[in-house]
């Protein structure tokens, strides 16, 4: 049996390729519910896999450049592609035209580098340009804008003809998983913090010897952050708690921010080959960080377990092939890599079947032995004795005016399920046993305050069970819900 099923809140870390795709793509992502996983291809088109099939079931092709990021709505209903074109595309998977219809497309003034879709709803984006600016597009009619996120220089509070430092060029930028702020890692190491409703700084934080901040990740919970920079390192940090912004703060001139330095709990490299990182994502449980080497002669992938102190779990080997990217399966023991070569390896973490599991008197032995039969094992019941016994429980009268306590109703429930298993009838009793606490709530402090509620206005057309996708494959189309 399973280990994840004799216990669904220990996930282990993947350790072999269970499969590869030949898929042609420069990186893959998997879709929030993990059924699917989109690529963009070498050719400026995107596909998405169905990963039951393992065959491709749509293609999006509207780009004239390479395709620089894919980002999944919530529930799997938009996918965002952003490219060098300079245009980012919204493309909506529930209309039955091939390629799938799109919902929008939205230009800017230089190549895009990354973008992404709000965690609540969207029709918020965040995007990141070429050029080192970074913007919030909010494409809702009531709330229709395009803010860039403008840094904050001390010196322009102090005095404002004061010629202070020039801001640093944005490199990357993601929502945190509340979606109530935006971390923004900028080319002179430093991540800034803004508020998504209003845009506004509200913290600066120095990375002292990071670099050029190259990549952000978080936990579920959004109380951990891994960043990845130019000094060839990883960087773990324990996020502070941010104060609510106050009402007035869009009439201040120069609103407060918070400016500390973070001090990371963990630092992780590469210990043999000091190689930089292409990619790095955190498990489903925030338990394990995967690492993927931009080692140019080998597909190295390094897992650290966060649960033990950081210590370095597994060193895994996928081939000759150098790894481009990396992303965890949302809710399994699984990751995808992607090589230089266009392969997307799914990996997974295989359990050895434990065959003692499936039967209380099953015996597992290195050895064969001798098996000895019992003389009534195998004979067969006559008919009409289970007959005559079925007919006698019947004719049983039911006791229907005594009240059954919670503790007389589990004994009765168990010796019916007895009965049940002797050829008797037995009425399933329902047990009032408590639901498991969502660990993804664990420390998030999410409550449904202005923040959330401004995201949640207007809200889109990406609800659980509301669309179903078409699938097209091998000229041959089918719906799928």
């Amino acid at each position: 049996m399973n280990e994840s099923l004799i216990n669904p809140f220990t996930l282990s870390h993947p350790t072999a390729v269970q499969t590869s795709l030949y898929a042609g793509a420069l990186f893959a992502k998997f879709d929030p519910s993990g059924r699917f996983i989109a690529t963009a291809r070498l050719n400026n088109c995107a596909e998405i896999w169905d990963l039951e099939t393992r065959a491709p079931i749509r293609r999006l092709d509207g780009h004239v450049k390479a395709i620089t990021s894919i980002d999944w709505s919530r529930n799997s209903r938009y996918l965002l592609t952003s490219s060098k074109d300079w245009n980012i595309v919204i493309w909506d998977l529930s209309s039955t035209c091939d390629p799938p219809q799109r919902k929008s497309t939205i230009r800017f003034d230089a190549p895009v580098v990354t973008a992404s879709f709000h965690p609540k709803n969207s029709q918020i984006l965040l995007v990141v340009l070429a050029t080192g600016e970074a913007y919030v597009c909010d494409t809702r009619k009531d709330h229709k804008s395009r803010v860039e996120l403008l840094e904050t220089i001390a010196d322009e509070m102090e005095d404002e003809d004061s010629q202070g430092p020039s801001r640093s060029g944005m490199t990357t930028a993601r929502f945190d998983p509340t979606g109530k702020n935006i971390f923004v890692g900028t080319s002179s190491g430093y991540i800034l913090v803004f508020n998504t409703r209003t845009k506004i700084m509200i913290a600066r934080h120095k990375i002292s010897g990071a670099g050029t901040i190259k990549g952000l990740d978080f936990t579920k919970s959004g109380r951990r952050l891994v960043t990845n920079s130019s000094d060839r390192a990883l960087r773990q940090f324990i996020l502070p708690t941010y104060p609510p912004t106050p009402a007035d703060v869009e009439n201040q001139s120069h609103p407060p921010f918070m400016d500390v330095e973070l001090e990371p709990t963990h630092k992780f490299s590469d210990p043999i080959n000091k190689t930089a990182w292409h990619a790095m994502c955190y498990s489903p449980d925030g338990e394990w960080l995967a690492g993927g080497s931009a080692d140019p002669a080998g597909h190295k992938i390094y897992i650290w377990d966060i649960s033990n102190d950081g210590q370095l779990a597994s060193a895994l080997d996928g081939g000759r092939e150098p790894l481009t990217y990396l992303h965890w399966h949302p809710s399994k023991s699984s990751f995808a890599t992607t090589t230089n070569q266009g392969n997307i390896l799914i990996w997974h973490h295989p359990n050895p079947e434990r065959w003692g599991a499936f039967a209380g008197g099953f015996e597992e032995v290195d050895e064969n032995v001798e098996y000895e039969e019992r003389e009534d094992e195998f004979d067969i019941e006559d008919e009409s004795v289970l007959y005559e016994r079925k007919m006698k429980a019947e004719e049983e009268d039911v006791d229907i005016d005594t009240v059954v306590t919670g503790v007389e109703a589990a004994v009765l429930g168990t010796k019916g399920t007895q009965s049940g298993n002797m050829g008797g009838s037995a009425t399933p009793i329902a047990s009032s046993k408590a639901r498991p606490m969502d660990l993804d709530k664990v420390g998030t402090g999410i409550t449904d305050d202005v923040e959330t509620s401004w995201a949640e206005e207007e809200p889109d057309d990406d609800v659980p069970g509301g669309w179903k996708m078409k699938i097209v494959m091998d000229n041959d189309a089918s719906d799928y819900y």
